[in-house]
């Protein structure tokens, strides 16, 4: 007999990337969770994994199992927390991947007094900066700021993240404030790498124009980027949710250079075909809420 405990840590694993991943993710013991993958395969009589002792690959059969095995799985989770739902409760697991600068500043300290009304809910939330697959990583959502371009997503705007030019006024002093998208290029440019330096797009009654400025630092990490602008080292684009307080309290200025950056989102993904549970929806008019409009933390809001 095939059961679903078996079915649940195989998808685990194959998400997880490694038995004591999984392990931890379902709060059981390594050996469980490998008797229960043992006993999964003596029961298909196939093998599904591949085991070295490095990593974990699947086999021809364990990727045709894995498509429908995952399927199963959500659809008990959906079904348990529409169960929950009906009494009036949300619970069950939740995976969420973040960025790190928005998930520390923002995003924990929005979602911990909704965790705190719900404590039947299991959130599993994922600070990484890097570009996720919400399927294949087995998440639930993904939280990100710009542009996406993912059509098997289907994205939910939870608040508007109005980015902008900005120095500190020891820089602006020595090197003179950039009042034209010209002036920029005799500028030294602070980029955030994740972007690339085509990442400075202003919107013109022409269209959008893409100002490549001297790449004089750049950092993978908003939070060092902002400090290096107020330690003066150039002009960053930086968004109103990492450099709100510091423009408030005069260590940057807000540069205007005649046009606007285009403008961005912060948003919430889940995967196309898959109904959101009660608790993501919950989750994200939470967000939504607490974020406000204009957002708290855009200092011209």
């Amino acid at each position: 007999m095939i059961r679903i405990e078996g079915i649940a840590a195989f998808v685990a694993v194959v998400e997880a990337g490694s038995v004591s991943e999984a392990a931890r993710r379902l709060r059981l013991s390594k050996s469980v969770v490998s008797e229960r993958l043992a006993e999964l395969e003596k029961s298909l009589g196939a093998t599904l994994l591949r085991r070295t002792t490095r990593k974990l690959t699947l086999t021809e059969d364990g990727a045709a199992f894995m498509e429908r095995a995952a399927r199963i799985v959500r659809e008990i989770e959906d079904a348990t927390a529409d169960m929950a739902e009906r009494r009036g409760t949300l619970s069950g697991p939740i995976r969420i991947a973040a960025p790190v600068t928005f998930g520390r500043m923002h995003l924990g300290p929005a979602l911990y007094p909704f965790l705190a009304d719900h404590p039947d809910i299991e959130l599993t939330l994922d600070i990484d900066d890097r570009r996720v697959d919400v399927s294949s990583d087995g998440y639930d959502a993904v939280i990100r700021h710009g542009p996406i371009a993912d059509s098997r997503l289907v994205v939910w705007k939870l608040a508007e993240s109005r980015r902008f030019l900005c120095a500190s006024p020891d820089y602006l002093t020595r090197k003179g404030a950039p009042t034209s998208l010209t002036d920029l290029n005799g500028h030294r440019g602070l980029f955030y790498t994740n972007r690339g330096i085509a990442d400075w797009r202003f919107q013109t009654p022409e269209g959008a124009i893409i100002v490549r400025a001297k790449m004089a630092l750049g950092m993978n990490n908003g939070d060092m980027l902002r400090d290096a602008a107020i330690a003066g080292l150039g002009v960053a684009l930086l968004p109103a949710f990492i450099a709100g307080p510091a423009v408030r309290d005069g260590r940057l200025v807000e540069i205007d250079v005649g046009y606007r950056p285009e403008a961005e989102f912060i948003y919430m993904a889940h995967p196309e075909g898959r109904n959101p549970s009660a608790k993501l929806r919950a989750i994200a008019d939470h967000l939504k809420k607490t974020f406000g409009d204009p957002p708290y933390w855009d200092p011209a809001g």
